[in-house]
């Protein structure tokens, strides 16, 4: 099973989702918004996919946050209390299955994993 981590207005997690319902791949979705995320979990994620590429440095949450809220990012411990506090600091989508982790919409990748 696939589950899909975002929340449901963001244009990469609705493209990522519209293709896996093309495919009829079955996944779960995961609302950041309104089930948050875990310490536990982001430190799973965080032991396979770079701190770097999870954090999404490009969005107006970013921008809306301190410059001492933003040093927070620099270090795994830190970001995780920063990514739980303010989920959509989180890059988006990201795919979590028996194939691995995922982080961004990119279909080449979707397809070469999942069909």
């Amino acid at each position: 099973m696939i589950i899909v981590y975002g929340i449901p207005n963001c244009s990469s997690v609705k493209k990522t989702r519209v293709w896996l319902d093309a495919a009829g791949i079955d996944y779960a979705f995961h609302d950041f918004k309104k089930l948050g995320i875990d310490e536990t979990t982001l430190k799973h994620w965080l032991s396979t996919v770079p701190l770097g590429t999870l954090i999404n440095k490009k969005g107006t949450t970013w921008r809306g946050l301190s410059t001492t809220e933003q040093a927070m990012a620099n270090e795994k411990a830190s970001a995780i209390q920063l990514m739980m506090a303010n989920t959509s600091v989180i890059k988006r989508p990201v795919l979590v299955s028996d194939k691995g982790i995922f982080v961004g919409h990119d279909e080449a990748l979707l397809a070469a994993t999942f069909i």
